[in-house]
């Protein structure tokens, strides 16, 4: 005799996203947190719409992936489901509309948000500019306030709806020499609880990440051993290891999770 299946269980256990859409700024490279979000999502049977600026990447001391976003899209493709993705400077204030509008085109409805994107530079307040700050609050706040505004619009109330945003550990120890990154940071982790009361009742749950010191290949050999002196681990945390938790936030087993800003640094700060 089989149980009953309970309200928001689904057939499939091995694919809990097969019928959803997701939307992931941000995947440029595959050592990058954005690259194996998708992958996990796509592992769980999600169909991906990426978003990628890879001018911002090549301008970088990591630079671009060698193989452009299109390859990567390719390589998530193999895993399972539809993928595609669209390039787009998020510092302009029209490009969220028109991801939004690309992503619903070419997939239909968009269940998942994961605005994973980021604009970084290093600046304490002795030599932080006006063109520092207006970058990162355009980038990072405005672009990511701007997305979920308009994949709530289009949301259709189904089960499902979640944005997951990614904060740092501001809340957790200083930060004086990137003091524009923690403005925007800090922000979307004040944000978290506000959208969350105004979205939860459409059916879109909103949560933050804080991913913790992430090896994707940013740290200078010097900044590496010294934040490992700070891992009770042993060690860095790992794109994957984001991944995982966000793609439980985006499944069903996740449903009563919203509001929340987490933190997963693997016990460090």
């Amino acid at each position: 005799m089989s149980l009953p299946r309970t309200p928001g269980s689904t057939s499939n256990r091995q694919l809990p996203l097969a019928d959803r859409t997701a939307l992931i700024t941000g995947v440029s490279r595959r050592r990058g947190i954005g690259f194996a979000v998708a992958s996990r999502l796509a592992a769980m049977g999600a169909s991906l719409f990426l978003h990628s600026w890879s001018a911002y990447d090549a301008a970088q001391p990591w630079g671009s992936d060698p193989d452009g976003p299109h390859a990567l899209a390719r390589d998530l493709s193999a895993i399972g489901g539809k993928v595609e993705s669209m390039e787009a400077d998020l510092r302009s204030p029209g490009a969220p509309a028109r991801l939004l509008a690309a992503a619903v085109q070419s997939l239909g409805h968009v269940d998942i948000l994961i605005a994973n994107h980021a604009y970084s530079t290093s600046g304490s307040i002795a030599n932080v500019t006006a063109e520092d700050i207006d970058a990162h609050l355009q980038i990072n706040v405005r672009a990511t306030l701007l997305l979920i505004k308009e994949f709530a619009a289009q949301h259709d109330g189904r089960r499902g709806g979640r944005v997951v945003v990614m904060t740092s550990g501001q809340h957790l120890e200083a930060m004086p020499e990137e003091i524009a990154y923690v403005a925007s940071k800090g922000a979307l982790h004040q944000l978290t609880k506000s959208l969350s009361c105004d979205l939860v009742r459409r059916g879109i749950t909103v949560n933050a990440i804080n991913p913790g010191a992430t090896d994707t290949g940013y740290a200078t050999p010097e900044l590496y051993r010294e934040v490992l002196k700070q891992e009770p681990q042993g060690r860095w945390g790992q794109p994957e290891d984001a991944a995982r938790l966000i793609g439980w936030l985006v499944s069903d087993d996740a449903a009563w999770i919203t509001g929340e800003v987490i933190n997963s640094t693997g016990g460090g700060p």
